[in-house]
């Protein structure tokens, strides 16, 4: 076996008859300025072309006959079987994590197959050369006359870990009365996956970026901008940047709102109170949190492996028991390993504005007095949601006389704050 690093700087390793090895960029991997190391191996009397992303440390094939475009559905190592003759460390690398771009667009195709209004899928490139996955939906069986004015569309922004495949019981009906439009996060889905900053701010700048550079890209003057969880708190940020473009903002559950709550030894201090401190943790359950820390939230679903997509249906069997009737098999919850066993990115914005325990390190209900008066607010919160309401009763105390409605979904309770 020839080790390649003699070439290139690397330690990859590949078959002894390659007959170039190259430093280049290349548009496959979805991102500019990704830099690769390239080889062409001879193996069985075939052509094989491998690349190695140095960035992400992942190899792909290239295989004779597929075509040279930069759609990166067909350059993923888990749909390319490929074996070298000595025992390498690279030979169980493809199959450790099943999954790959192409096996989320699969399944992704397979819910979506549920609509049928007009569906538009593709991807929206920003100026940056990032790409949105987006979705727009329109009523086919009404024809409006040409002079009535068309409605303002809904934009729906999904939460931490999801993507579009998720609003497949919404997506229909919402689309019965005004065009919908749904996209997949920066970091996230089907979207491209660049490196996100550790700083909270930087980060959340960036999400908030996307969007405007991808409402620009589409062509919408204005929208009613509605954001779930993690979307929610990026739907809020947004319309406080730009709240020309928002007519109405939608909070469903949203993440980040509230501050965390202070402990008792430091409401003590606050107040000039002595406190009695209660005996600290262990030190192995500080190592083990200390530990944890430094992952991505998600990181055990990568580092499972081939129990990823077992692991998905233990924790969450809520997903297939709520789309039982679309799909009688684990569809969704295969939608959600695949959107998540991905190289982490919006995962990784996630992390930086959030601190232990899932709180905002930048609480939006610091910020909420930012948003101007004229801007009716709707927030829904659900009946068993982790998700706490108090922050819909705070933020139309701080609104005082703004439109702002607080509903509860499946419960007899309602709030109105206007």
């Amino acid at each position: 076996m020839s080790d390649v690093s003699s070439h290139t700087g690397r330690g990859l390793r590949a078959a002894p008859n390659i007959f170039r090895v190259a430093r280049t960029e290349e548009a496959v991997f979805g991102s500019a300025h990704r830099v690769a190391e390239r080889c062409k191996i001879k193996q069985d009397g075939s052509l094989r072309e491998f690349f190695f992303d140095m960035k992400l440390c992942r190899l792909y094939c290239r295989v004779p006959g597929y075509p040279k475009g930069p759609d990166p559905s067909f350059v993923n190592p888990t749909e390319v079987k490929f074996s070298f003759r000595s025992s390498s460390v690279w030979s169980w690398w493809p199959s450790w994590r099943p999954t790959s771009m192409s096996l989320l667009k699969t399944t992704e195709s397979k819910i979506l197959a549920c609509i049928q209004n007009d569906l538009w899928a593709r991807f929206v490139t920003l100026p940056s050369q990032d790409r949105i996955w987006t979705l727009t939906l329109t009523n086919k069986a009404v024809r409006k006359p040409a002079e009535q004015a068309p409605k303002t569309p809904l934009v729906m922004v999904h939460g931490f870990g999801g993507g579009v495949g998720l609003w497949i019981r919404n997506l229909e009906p919402l689309s019965r009365s005004r065009p919908i439009y749904a996209f997949d996060l920066l970091g996230f889905g089907r979207s491209s996956r660049p490196s996100f900053p550790s700083d909270a701010a930087k980060a959340e700048e960036q999400f908030v970026n996307s969007i405007e550079q991808w409402r620009e890209s589409v062509g919408l003057e204005n929208m009613i901008l509605l954001g779930h969880s993690l979307g929610g708190y990026l739907a809020a940020s947004y319309a406080i940047q730009f709240p020309s473009r928002v007519s109405h903002l939608i909070l469903v559950d949203p993440w980040g709102f509230p501050e965390r709550p202070q402990t008792q030894t430091e409401q003590g201090q606050s107040q000039g109170i002595e406190v009695v401190k209660r005996p600290s943790p262990p030190r192995w359950v500080k190592a083990i949190a200390t530990l944890v820390s430094f992952f991505n939230p998600l990181a055990v679903i990568r580092a499972a492996g081939p129990w990823g997509p077992g692991l998905v249906n233990r924790f969450r069997p809520d997903f297939k028991r709520k789309f039982e009737d679309l799909f009688e098999d684990d569809t969704m919850t295969q939608y959600i390993y695949h959107c998540n066993a991905q190289t982490p990115s919006g995962e990784v914005g996630f992390r930086a504005m959030s601190e232990s325990l899932g709180w905002a390190k930048r609480p939006m209900l610091q910020r909420v007095h930012l948003l101007p008066p004229s801007m009716p607010i709707t927030m829904l919160y659900g009946a068993r949601s982790w998700v706490d309401s108090s922050s819909g009763d705070r933020m139309a105390q701080i609104r005082n006389q703004a439109y702002t409605k607080v509903l509860f979904i499946g419960k007899s309770e309602k709030q109105d704050r206007k």
